[in-house]
């Protein structure tokens, strides 16, 4: 499962980004032909797979919210900011290790790509043993912090301890699927991923259904599923013929390797972490006006996050796009590319908003059908969609400018919109008004700032670096180019 208001990190078919030394046939030249045609195919792939991970925390919350009750569905949604939280720090890594590993690749070292790999995997198994360990530990302190009400403490309590105890299914799955994307793969990992999302919900069914299991049904539920998965990746990398092959006499780590995995995750890392940890704040907030704000909190954060899918397809796409004709030397190209996936975002978003504030009741409705719960979803959903057209905007610029290699400006940009202004907002909004609708305008106010800011500085500098200077060569590559990082929410 990857999931979550402001953390999602697919790696793409390019590897992570990079403009590969060799074309295969998962391999697509972006330097020539339509840009809109380029943007499209690369975009809808990432949007099927992007669904099928959303769906997974979805589902959980569809099925307690409606045969278990709104304290359930509370308990679900007060946790997705604290496993967002353990996600986004955890794929900072996985990015680096897929920079790395599409570097190798691309270059043809061969035994560079195989120690990449096996580097990656083996240090993934430890730091999924200490997530392990410290989240299991931190699952009451956390809930506290967020002052979780007494009649959803014990749920939520229950549904992050199983999690976590299982989470090393998700971070096995989902460092072997970017070990595959960074090769070329990205069909398989995307099978994989739809045929656990079914097991998912299955299991969700049964679990709470016939065996009455509640909160820890679903949880139970989604780490079988993503262990499941994990299994059937692990099972193609070791079947695989090629120099990413996992064997177990070279389960080693190469420090070198590590260092420059670290190099590019650790960054990835903190911005994300801090993003996602800002919105345990946010939670925090939300549960000081109930359990059925709680309730209907989690039902729009639901439709959120599925609203905000375009803009994450799209920003990932012109980030392969820029990355490619940067290193191309098409830098008019990068330029026009901005503009017209900008567009096609903003089409699809405003197409998407008018049925979802009109139908807003009946889609809270699927998760809860408690009048005070479908009040405050409808009054949350409403309030924001308007606002998403920001969210494109600072989706698609920080998508661009990753291409181009500027990844420090973006991240500095969303983490003093997400976390410093967020934060700063929220405290100043919940002293003077005190109202749930204020405290969630918190989400779009962030989205405002950061959009802003980065159509500034792109203007100001992006675009100059682009058409007049060029891209900086990645350390070591004179023609492989850093592309992305998270596009922050």
């Amino acid at each position: 499962m990857i999931s979550g208001d402001d953390l999602l990190i697919l790696q793409s078919g390019k590897g992570g980004g990079f403009l590969l030394a060799r074309t295969g046939k998962n391999e697509v030249n972006m330097c020539e032909g339509p840009i809109w045609k380029h943007i499209v195919a690369f975009a809808l792939p990432m949007l099927v797979g992007l669904i099928f991970q959303q769906l997974y925390n979805t589902v959980d919350s569809i099925v307690v919210g409606n045969f278990v009750g709104k304290e359930a569905l509370a308990a679900v949604g007060s946790s997705t900011s604290i496993i967002n939280t353990l996600i986004g720090v955890f794929s900072g890594f996985s990015t680096g290790a897929g920079v790395v590993i599409s570097q190798k690749f691309g270059a043809r070292e061969d035994d560079k790509v195989r120690d990449a790999v096996h580097t990656t995997m083996v240090f993934m198994i430890y730091l999924s043993i200490a997530f392990t360990i410290i989240g299991v530990l931190l699952v009451k302190p956390l809930l506290r912090m967020m002052s979780t009400p007494d009649d959803v403490f014990g749920e939520a309590t229950t549904y992050l301890t199983i999690y976590f105890a299982g989470v090393s299914g998700l971070m096995i799955y989902n460092t072997g699927s970017g070990i595959m994307r960074a090769v070329g793969d990205s069909r398989r990992p995307l099978y994989f991923l739809v045929f656990s999302a079914v097991v998912n919900t299955v299991l969700d069914l049964v679990f709470v259904i016939n065996f009455h299991m509640g909160v820890a049904g679903v949880a139970w539920a989604t780490i079988i599923a993503q262990f499941l998965s994990a299994i059937l990746v692990v099972w193609v990398l070791m079947r695989a013929n090629g120099s990413y092959r996992l064997e177990l006499k070279h389960m080693k780590i190469s420090k070198p390797l590590l260092r420059q995995v670290l190099r590019i995750g650790l960054p990835t890392s903190i911005q994300s972490g801090l993003t996602s940890f800002s919105n345990v704040f946010v939670q925090s907030y939300v549960n000081g006006f109930g359990t059925n704000c709680m309730a209907g909190w989690s039902a729009y954060s639901k439709l959120d996050a599925f609203l905000g899918l375009p803009a994450q397809s799209t920003a990932l796409a012109i980030t392969t796009f820029a990355g490619q004709n940067m290193g191309a030397g098409k830098y008019n190209r990068v330029h026009r590319g901005l503009y017209v996936t900008l567009g096609i975002t903003l089409g699809v978003t405003v197409f998407m908003m008018p049925p979802l504030m009109i139908f807003a009741g009946d889609l809270v409705k699927i998760f809860n059908d408690e009048m005070d719960v479908i009040d405050y979803g409808v009054k949350f959903l409403r309030l924001m969609a308007p606002f998403y057209v920001f969210l494109c905007v600072f989706n698609v610029y920080a998508g661009a400018l990753r291409g181009t290699g500027d990844a420090n400006a973006p991240m500095l940009l969303l983490l003093g919109s997400f976390v410093v202004f967020r934060q700063i907002y929220l405290l100043i909004v919940d002293r003077l008004i005190h109202s749930p609708l204020a405290v969630g305008f918190g989400y779009p106010a962030g989205w405002i700032v950061a959009a802003g800011a980065l159509y500034i500085y792109y203007m100001v500098h992006g675009r100059y670096q682009i058409l007049h200077r060029g891209p900086a060569p990645a350390e070591g590559h004179h023609h492989h180019h850093f592309l992305r990082q998270r596009s922050g929410k």
